[in-house]
């Protein structure tokens, strides 16, 4: 927990590009519109409306990796 802190005031593009996604990668695996993406690349992750922030925020932080079974 403690190692998220701050995340939430980057913006969407600098936490996509730290995981190493493309917009598009990153519209397939929340399976959204690309274009829904690109809007909110310029927005603090704490500022993406709710239904959005809820899918991408995992992803974003690198949570969704505890969940794959090495």
């Amino acid at each position: 927990m403690l190692l998220n802190f701050g995340k939430k005031n980057k913006m969407v593009k600098e936490l996509r590009k730290n995981q190493g996604l493309t917009a598009k990668e990153l519209a397939r695996m929340v399976k959204v519109d690309t274009i829904k993406i690109l809007r909110v690349e310029d927005v603090k992750l704490k500022d993406v409306p709710e239904p959005l922030k809820s899918k991408i925020s995992p992803i974003l932080t690198g949570k969704y990796m505890d969940k794959i079974p090495w």
